[in-house]
């Protein structure tokens, strides 16, 4: 008689499960499927995921069995479950992989699941009493805090927020018997009042709550369209508080890991419950314990960015998406997901309400809310009373002699601003000393080896970096190709317009904001708050235009906007109109007023027209008719298939004979209905990182002619003999075309 088989998914590149034999002595029910299980693997052994049973036929003699069964019972439930089949589906992932994205990496290694109970910190009674007497240090401070509320335990996760490095300090006080680790109260503690919110601010909230009302909650998406500064945290606190009178927990997804920490501490103080993190700049255990207690249901409420949306959520009641129009929400490399769009499918899935905010929806969201399947709730004007839009000026620099790109008129406001003791931004959204190393003589300009890319200039002009594949190398002290000395670095970055803003105010604090300087721990929070309450300029890219709130910042400054206004991106006039809009929204967001200056050599271009006249909602009407007139996403839906080799033949070779398969599998040999196709050709940069890259474009007009013909064909894909030359992937929805 036959034996039962595991289908066993694995993260791996294949779109079948594996079958397996039942580990000696274990008996197969369905129960197994959603287990954990530990499987030989070559000759070592792997983790997967039990998808199904089978029945074990001639070829049963050659089957493996499994070495262990990981779990009692499946870790994810039903909808969790369905949603990770949706994605493998809708993106043509292998389930092995994007049930391997969904899980924290203790339990994708086979780690058992984590103690879910939240556990904090008191002094003990010797504590107490001694507390006074301890020798000046760390550990004094930290009791003689804690003897302040003696009837308080003291949450790790509220330590982890409001007393860095507390723990060795706590676990010296616990060696001496004066300080101990409890678990925390599972009650409530009670927040009686509400915040006080403006009167858009409140049919927002109510809107929302409505939809969680009554015995049976409905899914209803909302888009929370409000300017920067109206107040959209304050929604989303009022909103999760009735999602926890109702028992229900609530998910709120934030763009970047340098948000986390500013809204987990803004939501903590008008919240009864802890408030959970999970992103990627966590431990791995921290990150498996949070998951584990959104599972419990000890976990109320979490924070976190896109992998945030494949954490459990047994009791929902409420799904935010923070920002949703940034790009960070698409997965760029492994499984290409949407973290917005599965947000969506979820709360569907769940019957809970879907709140999208943004101050400058993107397009796909604006094409959604016009069509009706989105509710727009509006905050058209700033929360802080006194607060108002900034006042915008445009300053045309052709012909003008600029320092480092900064003009006169800015450096004079610059000026100005430090004197009244108020902050200032200047955004660069290029890191680095310089972009490019030319040669004044011959015109050379510095490669990268591996890149069809320019190397940037960093450290003052000292060191040459790929901010593609990483290469380094130091700044050659001539000329390669004709010895010449005259080796310029063009145009600025970072480092350049900081070094210049240092020169020409030394006795002002400037502080740069990019992915050098933030790449420690908690890093863009420790630059945040390096001006406190003080004048100074912040520095940086586009992680200061998301989101953030400096009260005393009145000047934001836009170096150069002018590479957004002819990039051969469709998408380049949204992204610009974002970006701008959000940079101009960090100035005058308290009582004092605002100024925004813009530095072009375009500023007749129709696009900064549209924008100042009518702002984001003119530009993006005006956007989403050209893309509609052109056929352009969002009123076509693309995927994009990428193949990189280290030969240009095999890439190009794989992606014709998938497109034949394609053609073959889904249609006729020669077309597809509905579908059309452009390349394979070359990717927009043709090597990266030592790899030849090549790609080929699928478009269609309606959404299930795509996924049809993928369905059809993208299983056959991974058997092509030409896929054993290459690494391939699928993109569904590209927002990135290079």
């Amino acid at each position: 008689m036959p034996l039962t088989t595991l289908q066993v998914a694995l993260p791996r590149p294949l779109p079948a499960p594996f079958d397996y034999l039942p580990a000696v002595g274990a008996t197969v029910d369905p129960g197994w499927v959603g287990c954990r299980v530990r499987v030989p693997l070559g000759r070592s052994s792997a983790v997967g995921v039990v998808v199904g049973l089978g029945c074990g036929g001639s070829a049963e003699a050659a089957l493996k069995p499994a070495l262990e069964r990981l779990d009692a019972a499946p870790l994810l439930d039903a909808e969790l479950w369905a949603t990770l089949g949706f994605a493998s589906r809708y993106y043509h992932a292998p389930f092995g992989e994007v049930w391997a994205t969904a899980l924290p990496g203790p339990l994708r290694d086979g780690e058992a699941l984590p103690e879910s109970r939240a556990f904090g910190w008191r002094l003990t009674a010797a504590g107490l009493a001694g507390a006074a007497t301890l020798r000046d240090g760390r550990p004094k401070a930290l009791a003689q805090a804690w003897a302040a509320r003696p009837e308080a335990v003291w949450s790790e996760a509220r330590l982890d927020l409001e007393q860095a490095g507390w723990r060795d300090a706590a676990r010296r006080l616990a060696a001496r018997g004066l300080s101990e680790r409890v678990p925390m109260p599972s009650s409530i503690r009670r927040v009686d009042r509400g915040l006080e919110l403006h009167p858009a601010q409140r049919d927002a909230v109510d809107a929302i709550s409505a939809a969680m009302a009554g015995d049976a909650p409905r899914f209803a998406p909302f888009l929370l369209d409000g300017v920067t500064g109206s107040g959209k945290t304050e929604v989303y606190l009022e909103a999760i508080r009735h999602a926890l009178g109702r028992g229900k927990q609530a998910l709120l997804l934030v763009p970047e890991i340098g948000l986390t920490a500013q809204t987990i501490a803004r939501l903590q103080r008008g919240l009864p419950v802890e408030v959970h993190a999970l992103h990627s700049g966590l431990a791995d255990g921290a990150r498996a314990k949070a998951w584990a207690a959104m599972r419990s249901g000890e976990g109320r409420v979490l924070v976190g960015t896109r992998s945030a949306v494949f954490c459990p959520l047994p009791e929902a009641g409420l799904i935010l998406v923070d920002e949703e129009h940034d790009a960070s929400y698409k997965q760029q490399d492994g499984i290409r997901y949407h973290a917005r769009d599965l947000a969506l499918w979820r709360g569907q899935a769940r019957g809970v309400p879907v709140v999208l905010g943004s101050a400058t929806p993107a397009l796909e969201t604006q094409r959604q809310t016009l069509s009706g399947r989105l509710t727009r709730l509006l905050l058209p004007a700033r929360a802080r009373p006194g607060a108002r839009a900034p006042t915008v000026r445009v300053l045309d620099v052709r012909k003008r002699k600029l320092d480092a790109g900064l003009a006169p008129e800015l450096l004079d406001a610059l000026e100005k601003t430090l004197q009244r003791g108020e902050q200032a931004l200047v955004f660069r959204n290029r890191r680095g000393y310089a972009p490019v190393l030319l040669c004044h003589d011959c015109g050379w300009s510095a490669p990268c080896p591996r890149c069809d890319a320019p190397l940037t200039v960093h450290a003052g002009g000292r060191r040459l970096v790929c901010h593609h594949c990483g290469y380094r190398a130091p700044k050659p002290n001539a000329c390669p190709d004709c010895g010449s000395l005259a080796l310029q670095p063009q145009g600025q970055g970072t480092e350049r317009v900081e070094e210049a803003l240092a020169a020409r105010f030394p006795d002002a604090r400037v502080v740069r904001v990019d992915r050098d300087t933030t790449a420690v721990k908690d890093g863009l929070a420790k630059k945040l708050a390096e001006l406190g309450d003080g004048p100074g300029i912040y520095v940086g890219t586009q992680m200061l235009a998301k989101g953030h709130d400096l009260p005393k910042l009145t000047l934001s400054a836009v170096v150069s906007m002018d590479e957004g206004l002819f990039s051969a991106d469709f998408r380049a006039g949204e992204r610009l109109g974002q970006l701008l809009v959000q940079v101009a929204g960090r100035a005058g967001r308290s009582e004092r007023p605002g100024e925004v200056i813009l530095q072009t050599h375009h500023p007749e271009h129709p696009w900064l027209a549209l924008l100042l006249s009518g702002g984001y909602a003119a530009l993006s009407a005006a956007l989403l008719a050209e893309r509609e007139a052109a056929a352009l996403p969002p009123f076509a839906h693309w995927a994009l298939l990428r193949a990189e080799a280290k030969e240009a033949s095999d890439a190009e070779a794989f992606l014709s004979a998938a497109r034949v398969h394609l053609l073959q599998t889904a249609g006729n040999g020669e077309r597809v209905a509905g579908l059309d196709w452009a390349g394979p050709v070359p990717a927009p940069m043709p090597r990266r990182a030592g790899r030849a890259r090549f790609q080929l474009l699928l478009r269609a007009a309606e959404r299930r002619v795509m996924q049809a013909a993928l369905g059809a064909a993208a299983t056959g894909w991974y058997a092509l003999p030409e896929a054993r030359r290459v690494r391939w992937s699928i993109d569904v929805d590209p927002i990135d075309l290079y």
